[in-house]
């Protein structure tokens, strides 16, 4: 093991897995939260209309601040570990976040202990309740969210490298934000699609018109967090050296 970690390739990789899949599993778990970003910005809620359904402004689930973060995180471990990489980190954190459900919804299911559930002092009539509604997402939302950020990675990775053939080591902020732009776009809309229009009998208007608001939030995040994909090119490159990064961006495109 001291071996492996003394590897500066090997610790990098863990340490961008560990902040890709952290990111992830507390991005699911908050995205319960809605929040209108107008009212916390100090400014009053937007209107917009799409598709002819009224009062639209950006009315977000918490979990929207990470992701673009685990997107741009995907693209950085693209560019060094390659398809492999991204994919081997996707399909792990799909397992992790399942799992992670299952043992919350097995915390829900066991009884609570009397003391703790009056904890509150009146403040809260029943812990238990409180902890049920905070925790225990629907099925259809975890099914949707799970296949959602599944389906994007994927996407993000085959546009990223689609990219990246065509200009070379030239234009990094091309296939980083145009990858995340694409995969984005998908993610926002396949979540609500599974989720409210198979899930809830949402009518499919709404789901397309909170999808475009969503997505309008997105796209303003990925290209705002531009300049980070320099910076983490520059830490990276600086830790690892030139001729090692050079060796790893050369093998992540073989893959």
């Amino acid at each position: 093991m001291s071996h492996f970690l003394s590897n500066k390739v090997n610790k990098l990789f863990l340490i961008l897995g560990g902040f890709f899949v952290a990111n992830a599993l507390v991005a699911e778990f908050i995205g319960i939260k809605i929040f209108s970003l107008e009212r916390t910005l100090g400014f009053d809620p937007m209107n917009f209309t799409f598709f002819g359904v009224e009062g639209l402004g950006f009315s977000l689930t918490a979990g929207v601040l990470l992701w673009p973060v685990v997107f741009v995180m995907t693209d950085v471990i693209n560019e060094y570990y390659g398809s492999k990489g991204v994919r081997f980190l996707s399909y792990l954190t799909v397992g992790l976040i399942s799992y992670a459900f299952v043992m919350v919804f097995l915390a829900i299911w066991i009884s609570p202990d009397d003391w703790w559930q009056n904890l509150s002092g009146g403040d809260i009539a029943d812990m238990d309740l409180a902890f049920s509604k905070v925790f225990g997402q629907g099925l259809w939302i975890i099914v949707g969210s799970l296949v959602a950020f599944l389906v994007g990675q994927i996407v993000d990775v085959l546009v990223f490298h689609r990219i990246k053939k065509w200009t070379g080591e030239k234009k990094v902020w091309l296939r980083a934000t145009g990858s995340t732009l694409v995969s984005q776009f998908i993610d926002s809309f396949v979540v609500l699609l599974i989720a409210f229009y198979i899930g809830s009998d949402w009518d499919l208007v709404r789901v397309l018109a909170i999808g475009t608001v969503n997505y309008i939030y997105k796209f303003i995040m990925a290209i705002a967090l531009t300049p980070a994909i320099y910076f983490a090119h520059y830490a990276i490159d600086s830790y690892l050296g030139g001729k090692t990064a050079h060796r790893l961006k050369k093998q992540a495109m073989g893959n």
